[in-house]
């Protein structure tokens, strides 16, 4: 699911620069690998554990942004009778990390990939993510290559899972993508990544599924200023996410049906939240009428609009309570579904990037064996949650704090100005300090003042935006 996404355009000058590194040092992020786990990576990279099972003739491609390396995914389209069979290949962390190991102990410690505006801290040495193990192309690598089958309305018929050697032909980027799909100069494998992941969406609606096409917050410095402009995505980004869910709603099945797994859960929104981001709506100036659901009213949007994709990055606030739920010998927790996918969900797609697709992908490729799963995998099942827990709060803080940086960057000669915004929120301990969110630029700061006017919007000035030692700070004007 989509996280907040923030970037710098160029390398960031002082004090942007200085602070978001004196962030990384004040939330003891990791950057270098300890030498030895280090050497562990080189060495694995060198003799990776080879599957017997060999899909090299089959001409897998990836679709990335341009400038990813560390490619997770690579898939295979074709027709299948009246339906469709995807071939969907994920790169076999496993095939690289021993148990027990020094690197294992460290992607452990490390959790998942933070993304920083200006950098990306990797869950992985880069001679593994962005090299032995990352599925580039021209380069046979091991993976867990899922077969899904699929009727002609794109619903799942048949499940098939196992250790493959691919190799990628293609490595391709959305707006590429895009373009050939447009231009009907596809072929057919990159073609029915649009007739699919349609199909897909039709489905997603069907059983009341979200998906938010967050669009990327970008920061891009002008002179001596900064300003704020978003990035919406393509619609082939959404047909290429479709796949990912489909694979990860295969596997918790897979793993339902065994009695063994760990699920991607998220009750439902409370009441608060969802009256949050109605008061965020009113501030950005989007009709949301009482009796239109939120599913409804996210599918009328626009993200290429700055008010809608200023909303939708704060749609983000409702995948919050997302957790990792285990469950084992066939006793199923009391939640197993997903909110937003709306059927039970699990992450398996992105083990370059993410702990736990490692061991969804060995609890997958067990239960479709038949077999009983590893003892390594079985012995760290109950751990993960915590580890997982622990890895989204650090990186949740690092996407608050960065966001935090970034606008008082773009705010900072605006000191003493006058703005447009609502009061979202309100501190239950405090009521004299809330939240608000402006109308343009749409940021989202603290404000301080008596008598606050919960949900209606007012003129606030600006007093403080320094992004070396402060947030944002608002008055009532």
């Amino acid at each position: 699911m989509p996280r907040r996404k923030i970037r710098v355009t160029g390398a960031p000058k002082a004090p942007l620069g200085a602070a978001l590194a004196a962030l990384r040092a004040e939330l003891g992020v990791p950057e270098a690998f300890p030498a030895e786990v280090q050497e562990e990576a080189e060495r694995s990279a060198k003799a990776p554990a080879l599957p017997s099972y060999d899909a090299t003739d089959l001409p897998f491609f990836t679709v990335d942004p341009a400038a990813s390396t560390d490619l997770d995914q690579a898939m295979h389209l074709s027709r299948q009778g009246a339906g469709y069979r995807v071939r969907y290949a994920i790169a076999d962390v496993a095939a690289f990390v021993a148990p027990g190991g020094a690197l294992d102990a460290e992607t452990h410690r490390r959790v998942n990939t933070l993304y920083f505006p200006d950098q990306r801290v990797p869950l992985h040495p880069t001679v593994l993510s962005e090299g032995a193990a990352s599925l580039l192309p021209g380069r046979s690598r091991p993976a867990v290559l899922w077969t899904l089958d699929l009727d002609a309305e794109g619903r799942t018929v048949a499940v098939d899972v196992r250790r493959a050697l691919v190799r990628s032909r293609a490595k391709l980027d959305y707006a590429g993508v895009q373009r050939q799909i447009d231009g009907g100069t596809a072929e057919e494998p990159v073609a029915l990544l649009k007739e699919i992941g349609l199909a897909r969406e039709r489905l997603e609606v069907e059983r009341g599924g979200i998906s938010l096409d967050v669009p990327e917050q970008e920061i891009t410095e002008r002179g001596h200023s900064y300003e704020l402009a978003y990035r919406a995505p393509l619609p082939a980004d959404g047909w290429n996410a479709q796949l990912s869910l489909l694979t990860g709603m295969a596997a918790a099945d897979l793993m339902l049906v065994t009695g063994t797994g760990i699920l991607r859960t998220l009750p439902a929104a409370p009441d608060g939240a969802v009256a949050r981001l109605r008061r965020t709506a009113v501030a950005l100036h989007i009709d949301w009428p009482h009796h239109v659901s939120y599913a409804a009213l996210i599918r009328t949007l626009d993200p290429h609009d700055p008010h809608h994709a200023a909303f939708l990055q704060e749609c983000t606030t409702l995948l919050r309570g997302a957790g990792y739920t285990v469950f084992r010998d066939g006793k199923l927790p009391a939640i197993t579904t997903h909110a937003a996918v709306a059927v039970p969900y699990t992450h398996c797609t992105a083990p370059l990037r993410r702990l736990a697709d490692r061991y969804s992908a060995e609890l997958c490729l067990a239960a479709a064996a038949g077999h009983t799963p590893p003892d390594w995998v079985l012995t760290a099942l109950d751990a993960l949650p915590r580890q997982m827990a622990d890895g989204s709060r650090r990186a949740a803080t690092v996407e608050r704090e960065c966001v935090d940086l970034v606008e008082a960057a773009l705010l900072k000669d605006r000191v003493g100005d006058v703005f447009d915004a609502c009061v979202v929120d309100l501190s239950d301990r405090q009521p004299a300090v809330g939240t608000v969110q402006l109308a343009s630029p749409a940021v989202i700061g603290r404000i301080e003042g008596e008598h606050l006017p919960l949900g209606q919007r007012l003129r606030v000035r600006l007093t403080r935006a320094d992004p070396g030692t402060a947030k944002v700070l608002f008055v009532p004007a």
